[in-house]
């Protein structure tokens, strides 16, 4: 074995040990790892207790709490443990850890768990964040699963956090178009939380990847799902919201999306809901209406990637050269007129408006009635205007 592999096996292994240390999101720890490196750390927390005194920054006790978890921390263990469900442990420095991740500064994570067999760097160069409500609506779930399938059907991946709601419909579209779903935990990765997503997190692992910072067994906490969901907003190009309350995670990983540059948007609902409160909240600032994968696409995607022009429905009026509406609309809509007052009334010539007349009544626009015209009579659910309304 090279003194090249023995260093970062060294080093993986000094990170493993280290994601039973530090929390999720711990800066002061992200420091320490950054000026000193994984070994050297380690090694100081592990060591005699005169070797921890040299870390600044923090108070003994706190220190005495990091020193006491790293004498529990079993690397060995739970290097084998990820490995027995197919799992990995991946680090910076590993050709598979997403670069992106790096924007989190000394928030970043020691490293990531990862179940599942495709690659965690190329998935997250192409994948968005579709996260929500838990106690989501109907119609929460709906659009969260129409966007998971819509993006699913066009290559991205669908990232979220395999909760109750909005997350779980997401997942589920993604993988019910066939497509790519990651799930971001704040538990590890062989613990299905919540436990009635245990057989959809399964598929998830089976079809996508499951990836998290805590070690095998690890439990989650109100702490570690608002930490986890920076992971989210660094990971993937943007963050869509799909009903959020003004107290809502979701918004955290919204806020951490626009603080790293990434595009942050948000589906509209209906004004009288308090589930939409925090998205229109959102939407008031800085993020952006979408309303479906075709519009976040276009957002995060590349040049180029457009979305269709937004139209009504075309009408038969509609296709009417100018002067020929402007003789149907000279028409009252009750009654008749002679063409000499239609001309009148479209500011044109008496011949003009008659041979206008004649091709509207070849159309079926307008009928003759003695010696003048009238609108043909149509039901009352057509979509002509003026019948139905401007």
């Amino acid at each position: 074995m090279s003194v090249r592999a023995t260093v970062l096996d060294a080093e993986r292994r000094a990170r493993a040990a280290l994601t039973r240390v530090l929390e999720p999101g711990d800066e002061r720890g992200g420091r320490w790892l950054r000026e000193l490196g994984a070994v050297e750390l380690l090694r100081r927390l592990s060591g005699p207790d005169g070797r921890g005194a040299v870390l600044t920054g923090v108070t003994a006790a706190r220190l005495a709490g990091y020193r006491l978890r790293a004498a529990g921390a079993e690397p060995d263990r739970d290097l084998a443990a990820v490995d027995a469900v197919g799992g990995r442990f991946v680090c910076p420095g590993d050709g598979e850890w997403p670069s992106q991740l790096d924007d989190l500064g000394d928030a970043r994570p020691v490293g990531l768990w990862v179940r599942g067999v495709p690659d965690l760097r190329l998935w997250a160069l192409r994948s968005v964040a579709v996260v929500g409500a838990r106690a989501c609506t109907p119609y929460g779930a709906h659009m969260a699963g129409t966007l998971g399938a819509g993006l699913a059907e066009r290559g991205w991946v669908v990232v979220s956090g395999a909760a109750f709601g909005v997350d779980g419909a997401a997942h589920r579209g993604a993988l019910g178009a066939g497509g790519a779903t990651l799930a971001v935990l704040a538990c590890g990765v062989d613990v299905a939380y919540p436990r009635g997503h245990t057989e959809l997190i399964g598929r998830i692992a089976e079809q996508g990847l499951v990836i998290g910072e805590l070690p095998p067994a690890e439990h989650p906490t109100r702490s570690r799902f608002i930490l986890r969901n920076r992971v989210i907003a660094a990971l993937t190009r943007g963050t869509v919201v799909v009903e959020a309350e003004y107290r809502s995670g979701s918004l955290v990983t919204a806020r951490s999306a626009q603080r790293l540059g990434r595009s942050t948007m948000g589906v509209p609902g209906p004004a009288t809901s308090g589930l939409s409160a925090g998205v229109h909240e959102l939407l008031r600032g800085e993020g952006i209406l979408v309303t479906d994968a075709a519009e976040v696409i276009e957002l995060v995607g590349e040049i180029g990637d457009l979305a269709p022009v937004r139209r009504g429905p075309v009408l038969p009026r509609d296709l009417l050269d100018p002067a020929s509406a402007r003789v149907l609309d000279a028409l009252p809509r009750t009654g008749g007129m002679d063409g000499r007052d239609v001309a009148r009334a479209a500011g044109t010539s008496t011949d003009e408006a008659l041979g206008r007349l004649y091709e509207l009544h070849s159309l079926g626009f307008v009928e003759r009635e003695s010696d003048g015209w009238r609108l043909t009579p149509v039901p009352t659910h057509n979509g002509d205007a003026r019948r139905g309304g401007t």
